[in-house]
């Protein structure tokens, strides 16, 4: 697509307030694909003001054409899916194939959910002799990651809009292209000016003034935990609401009973997918000592298959906290058994896909998130210690638990503090509630516990 040199506000692109652009580079190979406006925190007020004129008439707007609404912007997004799959590659690097089943296929998937939540929700319902009534929050302020572009936005307007909320968007600076694209879709879908409105730029700079808006009613941030502590105590001097989703270091417990081949290429499959930049990533692999090697061979075999199959990390600077991680590895005395810090290609963000053994709980790569390719195998001796390793970080996002019968992993994964648990390779689930414990978050994304986080209550006592 060809980027648009403006931001979508109040239905339609604007010229933004200043002349300063930001460059989109392609990180396979390093090349400038296009540019858009850096806003500012006049773009952003101009933005909101939109957005706050709009939202009686979508709040008063009945759900069921809320829903026709959300409907056809997910027509529209199925329409556009190879479009979406080719600009997520172009600005992310993810394979096409990875591009087009999970980039474009996922948010289709959740639009339409919305969709239907919108259609069927209980926005009304009867408590003894109260009625309670199930309202839109107001205007909203999303602030999406590069990770996952279109699906985090999708993740956070499509219940906004069920919900009767008008938002203002801020997407990542390194995948603007496609925000400007889910804009168009939006404009094709017809919904109501000022409903849905974009505003490209830095964080430190458009996030930042989006957050701090004082006629934005809440903000829903993706991103790490040392910026959404920022955001959250930003809005709570302000008492407004957030919902944070950020970090996490998520464990995969392989029990002794477990299918170990298949628990070790599942896990290796999760952490190498989308070159490792998934939050939700099970990027430590806890395999009981009668095990280990055994372990430790298969995730190095299965590791080295993906080193010409797996896309290149979003930028030179990601590239660069990725090889720094590895490099710490080594040097706290993990044992490298595949990849390095060195790039396995001459051009592009390119990080090898790499897995270390003999990891200890308290090295710094057990504990901190990494965002690339990169497993840490830990050994455990018994339950109680696996459960303790892997509630030992200050995340609790997600994780996953193999056992050879269901009971006994629901029963480890009920001792887990975390929000969500793969038993035995779960599918995924657009309508569970996706979100974390701890400093992994607070509130839920998905489902009706996703559209909830945009309402609030008023009961009538009668």
């Amino acid at each position: 697509m060809k980027a648009h040199h403006g931001m979508y506000i109040g239905g339609e692109w604007r010229p933004a307030a200043g002349a300063d652009t930001i460059e989109v580079v392609n990180p396979v190979d390093e090349q400038v694909i296009g540019r858009v406006p850096a806003g500012t925190a006049a773009d952003v007020g101009h933005a909101v003001r939109a957005a706050r004129a709009a939202l009686p008439g979508w709040a008063a707007t009945p759900p069921a054409e809320r829903a026709a609404k959300l409907a056809a912007l997910r027509d529209v997004l199925v329409a556009r899916k190879d479009e979406i799959a080719e600009t997520v590659t172009a600005e992310l690097g993810s394979p096409l194939q990875f591009s087009q089943a999970v980039h474009a296929g996922v948010p289709i998937m959740v639009a339409g959910s919305y969709a239907e939540l919108a259609a069927t929700y209980a926005f009304e319902e009867k408590v003894g002799n109260s009625t309670v009534y199930h309202e839109p929050v107001g205007v909203v302020g999303a602030i999406t990651p590069w990770n996952y572009p279109l699906h985090q936005i999708v993740a956070k307007v499509a219940p906004a809009l069920a919900a009767g909320c008008t938002v203002v968007l801020k997407p990542a600076e390194d995948t603007p292209l496609t925000a400007q694209l889910f804009a168009e879709a939006v404009a094709e879908a017809g919904l109501p000016a000022g409903v849905f409105n974009l505003v490209t730029g830095l964080g430190p700079v458009a996030g930042q003034a989006l957050a701090e808006h004082p006629d934005v009613d809440l903000v829903s941030f993706t991103g790490s935990t040392a910026v959404g502590r920022r955001i959250g105590g930003t809005a709570g001097a302000a008492v407004k609401r957030v919902a944070l989703e950020l970090g996490g270091k998520s464990a995969n417990v392989i029990l002794p009973s477990a299918d170990l081949a298949k628990a070790v290429n599942v896990g290796v499959a999760n952490v190498m997918s989308n070159s490792g930049q998934t939050c939700s990533a099970w990027t430590r692999m806890l395999v009981h000592t009668s095990q280990y090697e055994e372990a430790v061979g298969l995730a190095a075999a299965a590791a080295a298959k993906y080193g010409d199959r797996i896309g290149p990390v979003v930028s030179a600077k990601q590239r660069s906290r990725v090889r720094s991680y590895i490099e710490k590895g080594v040097a706290e005395g993990a044992r490298l058994v595949v990849g390095g810090p060195e790039s396995p290609r001459e051009q592009g963000y390119f990080v090898s896909p790499t897995v270390f053994a003999d990891v200890t709980p308290d090295m710094t790569i057990a504990q901190e998130e990494i965002f690339g390719p990169v497993l840490s195998i830990i050994r455990y001796e018994d339950e109680e210690e696996a459960v303790r390793i892997a509630n030992g970080t200050v995340y609790g996002l997600a994780g996953a638990v193999w056992a050879a019968e269901e009971a006994e992993a629901v029963a480890f994964a009920r001792r887990l503090d975390t929000g969500q648990v793969d038993i035995n390779g779960g599918r995924f689930n657009p309508l569970a509630p996706f979100g974390g414990y701890k400093q992994s978050g607070v509130g839920r994304e998905l489902g009706p516990h996703g559209l909830s986080e945009y309402l609030q209550t008023k009961s009538l006592q009668f």
